[in-house]
């Protein structure tokens, strides 16, 4: 085993490193072959939504293009820039004041993260004005004399639309007279995933292993029923049904009857900003498939209804989680960051 760390080398206390505003940094650079094993991270800004406005990017075997690209918070599983306390298989992060934008977090990853020949952290501060004042962070890789020939490489990206494109206004509302009528009629039948929203689009030989979803209850009523559509190895070609077809969001994220504030190993609500979270306000939910991966061969997307038959015009975004061999399709750029804070 092995570290790299944020350690004061002179053996004092200062054991943080710090990033000015719209620079970014290596924080680890690691020779292979290895396996990194778990990484814990704190930051501490004085600027709002840090956790969105930082981001965390990982290179393997010195590739140009970032394998994992996501704002720091959200790939720990910590959405909408709140931090929060939580647990599960894949992640663990603690706090003393949940959902405060300004609290600093402690944020742990114990995915496993091979790489063959190289291993490359970077932290980019996007904040306007504010340094990245303490940057604390400890990455574990175990050393390898050789991994195997097929070894796959950990990937993941963050993605949102802000809202997504279903029935604006009032009628939105799940179970209003207009979402009955509606529901009644052709818009109450989804036969295609044309319209919901996208986890997940990669190519390639791989697993899919899950995904973390942040939304944003803008009109109010129950944000579920939206199934999960999952195409596999179809070269392009969604024809229906999908290889996998869900039954509804809380279904899904493996709930009943809404979503209970419970974190579970593979699946739970992390954090909730209101009480009454199933009808309003901000919740961040996840489900990992990490005992029942999604296995493909040529390529794979995941996807799911905002609304029964995308009825929602909520605010989604995510992160999605998938294993597969190099090189991969390139990401879509990152959005700036004004594209990225939450809704008020």
């Amino acid at each position: 085993m092995a570290r790299a760390s944020s350690f004061d080398t002179s053996g004092r206390n200062q054991d943080f490193w710090t990033i000015p505003a719209k620079k970014s940094k290596t924080i680890a650079e690691i020779a292979g072959p290895g396996i990194v094993s778990h990484i814990w991270m704190t930051i501490w800004s004085t600027e709002p939504h840090y956790l969105r406005k930082v981001l965390l990017r990982a290179y393997w075997d010195g590739e140009r293009e970032p394998s994992i690209d996501t704002p720091v918070g959200d790939f720990f599983g910590l959405g909408h820039a709140r931090p929060a306390t939580y647990q599960c298989a894949a992640f663990s992060t603690s706090c003393n004041n949940d959902g405060d934008p300004l609290e600093g977090v402690a944020m742990n990853c114990w995915l496993q993260m091979p790489f063959r020949t190289s291993a490359r952290f970077e932290l980019v501060n996007e904040q306007e004005r504010e340094p990245v004042n303490s940057a604390y962070f400890s990455i574990d890789y175990q050393k390898h004399r050789e991994l195997p020939a097929q070894v796959l490489y950990l990937h993941a990206k963050w993605r949102r639309e802000c809202p997504c494109d279903g029935w604006k206004g009032p009628g939105s509302v799940t179970g209003s007279e207009e979402w009955s009528q509606r529901m009644a009629g052709p818009d109450g039948a989804n036969r295609s995933d044309e319209g919901n929203y996208l986890i997940l689009e990669a190519g390639g030989v791989g697993h899919y292993i899950g995904a973390n979803l942040s939304i944003d209850n803008l009109f109010r009523g129950w944000w579920g029923e939206g199934d999960d559509m999952i195409f596999i190895d179809r070269d392009g070609e969604r024809r229906w049904p999908p290889d996998m077809h869900g039954t509804g969001s809380e279904d899904y994220l493996c709930h009943a009857w809404g979503m209970q504030k419970v974190a579970h190993l593979y699946s739970g609500e992390s954090w909730r900003e209101k009480d009454n979270h199933n009808l309003e306000g901000k919740v961040c939910v996840y489900r990992y498939h990490l005992l029942d991966p999604v296995p493909f061969t040529n390529n794979i997307r995941v996807s799911i209804e905002h609304g029964h038959a995308n009825s929602r015009s909520d605010d989604y975004s995510s992160v999605a989680y998938w294993y597969q061999n190099e090189p991969h399709r390139v990401f879509a750029p990152m959005p700036p960051v004004a594209a990225r804070l939450p809704t008020p």
